[in-house]
């Protein structure tokens, strides 16, 4: 059980200690340095959260594959940390990073390539800033 004592000492101290959630995982929130734009949300487990601080490249933890991948491994669309910062119980990473090249494994330079809407017929999507940089067909193939 924490104590307000614990609870000042980790958003107020300087102690990194990341909070994990019950799958071993923190997320991740990665932005363009240059931009600010959002690029990606993905997800950190303890050894990317530490191989992205040691190498200064952006390491990740999927999910889908349950393994652990630097970012541009596969495509050569990597990302260079220039600020890593934690959020105030430590639950949630944010990444400013140099992008080279598509964040998103679609082909696009953001994940977030469509708006949400609300119009007559309900909730839709449209496509914004949704070019692709490559075609995931041919880098990601099996």
């Amino acid at each position: 059980m924490s104590t307000s004592t614990d609870i000042h000492d980790l958003e107020e101290g300087l102690a990194f200690r990341p909070r994990f959630d019950a799958a071993g995982l923190v997320t991740c929130v990665a932005t363009d340095a240059a931009s600010g734009d959002v690029l990606m949300v993905a997800h950190m487990n303890d050894e990317a959260l530490r191989k992205t601080i040691e190498s200064g490249d952006a390491w990740y933890f999927s999910r889908s594959r349950n393994a652990l991948w630097r970012k541009g491994e596969t495509s050569g669309h990597t990302q260079r940390v220039v600020e890593m910062r934690m959020d105030c119980d430590q639950d949630a990473v944010w990444i400013r990073v140099e992008q080279t090249g598509a964040a998103c494994h679609t082909g696009r330079r953001s994940c977030f390539y469509r708006a949400v809407a609300d119009g007559e017929g309900g909730v839709k999507l449209s496509f914004v800033d949704s070019n692709r940089l490559f075609d995931p067909k041919t880098v990601y193939r099996k």
